[in-house]
């Protein structure tokens, strides 16, 4: 099953954004095929302030304990943050 994590920066973040980066990468990068497509919201001056990541996950709970391991998270750099299921329906990817 699909899930997305969203996340949305606290004010003023930008800088422990950038320096918790490289992590987030690698963390995600090492989940391997579980990651569908992510990537970060843009603000009006194309600085990011928020994430989308889609995942497969086996449930709701596991997708959860991926969301909560990403350094972004173990960082605090989001105000909020959501976990859900979700369906791909348009363009859907052949891979998916």
């Amino acid at each position: 099953m699909l899930f997305a994590i969203i996340g949305k920066d606290k004010p003023d973040s930008l800088q422990l954004r950038l320096d918790t980066r490289p992590s987030h990468l690698a963390y995600f990068d090492s989940l391997g095929d579980a990651v569908k497509f992510g990537g970060p919201f843009l603000n009006e001056e194309g600085k990011p302030f928020g994430s989308l990541i889609v995942i497969e996950a086996e449930s709701l709970e596991k997708a959860k304990e991926i969301a909560q391991n990403d350094p972004y998270v173990k960082a605090g750099l989001f105000a909020t943050s959501e976990v859900t299921a979700w369906n791909w329906v348009v363009k859907k990817s052949e891979e998916a």
